[in-house]
């Protein structure tokens, strides 16, 4: 018991010792040591050391495995470090001519790749044995009271080694079998308040009485969406192929990816979308006039303006060329547009074929009202009437909205399911990377080409 006394005491002061504290510090000094050496390569191995830590943590938070061994993450970490470093290897050969250089650079990425990874076989041992002392021990809350997740909590609570203190489960039943092991703490409609109350930092979902779609509500909330997400595959007996799979004991464990809604990230989307949106209307500026010119031919009115539901229920006024000849507000509120609708003249047939009706939102994302990719915004009267008819519609409005999407480079626009196209949504949101904006926009660039529009 004073054992312990002592360990909690210490772990109240340091506030826990956590992997990345001492993994990541270790990777970038040893990735940088060569330049001691070979000073003339400083800029080169710090374009190298900051491409490295990049691939090795994706850009997110580094979490450690639950289940430690060097031997596993060995291919995964020598393959990221050879990734960087033929990145700047390219970079070096194409800015120096001589080819010296280059085998130098890489002379010295070979080196600083095989002290990270004995650097590994040092940080990996202080991380095992803080967890061995109870020093490294998330709080961990249950989903599932069940028979699993009753040898969850035996298993985590005989073996520290996996850096989880388990402090009860939540589930809808009353009588799971985890009881014998931990504290019931509610239903899953009071997780928020479990992880809030209990600070805790990883969930745990295994098996018991609840409904899966309750389940993925309760772990988007407030405090439980900030927390690690490990998951029990199903049929947990089989193989699981992927590089996110882990494992306590001979339970596999999958981690699952937190959307990524605020952060550096998001960020760097908003400038991205400053710098684009900004030049595309300075570019088009004559062609702009242009469209005018031809839209105002056809009818009163050159822009189009509806109110659309964006980012957190807010509304704000959608721009548009008009495709189509005036209606009264009310009509424009609430009905449903049709690709063959007779009011639509042959500029307006154009425009919309190749989506060059959509360009005046190029100043709602300059506004700040959308972003370039992302759920297309609909207007209230809809939004409404799809949220009480769609499972998860609503949930596509927790980024801004879009002047493209997934959903729409998928082929779901004009009269297409709205069901389909909320999947779409919050598949992107929930796997959203700067990456997938890029492809979306390449796909997105293809439609327009090739008039694959409505």
């Amino acid at each position: 018991m004073a054992g312990r006394s002592r360990a909690a005491e210490l772990r109240a002061f340091v506030g826990g010792i956590r992997a990345w504290m001492v993994q990541l510090p270790v990777d970038a000094a040893l990735l940088m040591t060569p330049a001691v050496w070979a000073p003339g390569q400083f800029l080169q191995l710090a374009a190298f050391t900051g491409l490295a830590l990049l691939f090795i943590t994706g850009g997110d938070r580094y979490r450690a495995r639950l289940h430690l061994s060097v031997l596993d993450e060995v291919p995964t970490l020598i393959g990221r470090l050879l990734m960087a470093a033929a990145t700047v290897a390219i970079v070096v050969a194409l800015s120096d001519p001589d080819p010296n250089d280059v085998v130098q650079f890489l002379t010295s990425a070979a080196v600083a790749t095989g002290l990270v990874v004995g650097g590994r076989v040092a940080t990996t041992a202080v991380v095992a044995w803080s967890r061995r002392r109870r020093l490294t021990a998330h709080r961990t809350v249950l989903v599932g009271g069940g028979a699993l997740a009753a040898e969850l909590a035996s298993k985590l609570h005989e073996h520290p080694r996996y850096g989880l203190s388990v402090v009860g489960y939540v589930d809808d039943g009353d009588d799971g079998v985890a009881r014998s092991m931990v504290p019931h703490l509610g239903t899953v409609a009071d997780l928020d308040r479990v992880v809030r109350i209990h600070d805790a930092d990883v969930l745990l979902v295994t098996d018991g009485e609840f409904a899966e779609v309750d389940v993925h509500d309760a772990v988007r909330t407030e405090h439980a969406v900030a927390c690690d997400l490990l998951v029990v595959p199903r049929l947990h007996h089989f193989h699981t192929q992927t590089g996110r799979a882990d494992h306590i004991g001979s339970i596999p464990v999958m981690r699952i990816r937190t959307p990524n809604l605020v952060g550096p990230g998001r960020r760097i989307k908003r400038a991205f979308d400053v710098a684009v949106s900004g030049l595309a209307l300075f570019l088009m500026a004559p062609a702009l006039g242009l469209i005018a010119l031809a839209v105002r031919t056809e009818g009163p009115g050159v822009i189009f303006r509806q109110p659309r539901v964006g980012m957190n229920g807010r509304v704000f006024d959608v721009l548009k060329f008009r495709s189509m000849k005036p209606v009264d507000e009310t009509e424009s509120a609430t009905n449903w547009s049709i690709a063959n609708d007779d009011r639509v003249g042959t500029v307006g047939r154009i425009l919309r074929m190749t989506s060059l009706d959509e360009i005046p939102q190029l100043w709602n994302i300059l506004r700040g009202d959308m972003s370039l990719v992302g759920p297309r915004p609909e207007r209230p009267h809809f939004v409404e009437q799809f949220s009480q008819q769609y499972e998860r519609y609503a949930h596509r409005h927790r980024v801004k909205a879009g002047l493209t999407g997934l959903a729409q480079v998928s082929g779901l626009r004009g009269d297409t399911s709205i069901a389909d196209r909320a999947r779409y949504d919050n598949f992107y949101i929930e796997n959203w990377t700067l990456w997938l904006d890029v492809k979306i926009i390449l796909r997105t660039v293809s439609e327009v080409l090739f008039a694959r529009g409505r």
